[in-house]
């Protein structure tokens, strides 16, 4: 129970800032949908999905699987963006790019904790152990959402830097994006295709001496 207790919030806090900085991106590009709709907050309750933020995360620890879940999607409308397509790739890029934020900050708050000689080993320990855990799951939830398969941020990423003439015929995968999706999370190798770029980045994490 003490693992839930430690891992929920900082679930919570990843998902609802990754939602966050999709809505801030949008915003400071022209869109203000995600402020109208009362989404352009920190306050967790404005982005809890019932499935993603609540039982899946219960299911997880019920399971004894690893802890994973996702927020309420921010609404953007692409036709208020300055520049549609650039701007999207700028807005979809915001959300990984706060969890790789948040591994970083995670990271640097570790190695502050491991020199915290000063505080008790146990609370020292615990300490640890959670922001271990954040590198880890934001980590996780940057490469997730990278994958170029819609609803993920990854798909509209590449689409918006595809040229024109090849933009159409990558789309046409979006209503089939889910089915896909449920695949590839089926698949052997795709916990392979998720662990490897985030054990990569947590290993320059240690040889730079953060995780150590």
């Amino acid at each position: 129970m003490e693992s839930i207790i430690l891992k929920l919030p900082v679930l919570f806090f990843s998902v609802v800032v990754h939602e966050f900085s999709h809505g801030w991106a949008a915003w400071r590009r022209g869109d203000d949908t995600a402020l109208r709709a009362g989404r352009l907050t920190l306050n967790p309750l404005a982005h809890v999905d019932p499935f993603g933020t609540v039982l899946l995360p219960m299911l997880c620890f019920f399971l004894n699987a690893p802890m994973f879940g996702w927020a309420k999607p921010v609404p953007v409308h692409a036709g208020r963006l300055k520049n549609p397509y650039s701007d999207m790739v700028r807005v979809s890029l915001a959300g990984p790019a706060a969890n790789l934020g948040l591994a970083l900050a995670a990271a640097l708050l570790f190695k502050a904790a491991t020199l915290a000689s000063v505080l008790p080993a146990d609370l020292r320990s615990t300490l640890r152990e959670t922001l271990l855990f954040a590198v880890t799951l934001n980590l996780l939830l940057a490469v997730f959402n990278l994958l170029p398969v819609h609803p993920l941020d990854g798909s509209k990423i590449l689409g918006g830097l595809l040229p024109r003439r090849w933009r159409e015929t990558y789309f046409r995968h979006v209503p089939y994006g889910a089915i896909i999706l449920v695949l590839l999370i089926s698949s052997r190798s795709f916990g392979y295709v998720l662990s490897a770029p985030a054990r990569w980045i947590m290993s320059a994490f240690t040889r730079v001496g953060l995780l150590g």
